[in-house]
């Protein structure tokens, strides 16, 4: 299961998750991401990932969609550090 809340602040738009990104839970946290892409375009959102307790295959390869596209990860704990780490080393290693 996964919780997915989105805050409005004076900085943006917080997409907080909470429990496992994985499975169907993917899917879901991908119409949140787009929906709120598309509305939210002037200014970069963030996600949370504090309170996510598993990544799968298929999340990973969305938090590296978000990232692609301007989104800002937020993490805490070996886990989600090492995940938003690998996302952000073969970002800035990508040869074109």
């Amino acid at each position: 299961m996964l919780k997915i809340t989105v805050d409005t602040v004076k900085t943006g738009i917080v997409i907080k998750l909470e429990g496992r990104l994985a499975g169907p839970w993917v899917q879901e946290l991908e119409k949140y991401w787009e929906s709120i892409r598309v509305v939210n375009e002037s200014n970069r959102a963030r996600v949370d990932l504090q309170g996510v307790t598993h990544v799968d295959e298929c999340g990973k390869q969305l938090l590296k969609q978000i990232y692609r596209q301007g989104g800002v990860l937020i993490a805490s704990g070996c886990m989600t550090k090492a995940i938003v780490q690998e996302i952000i080393v073969e970002k800035t290693c990508e040869w074109k």
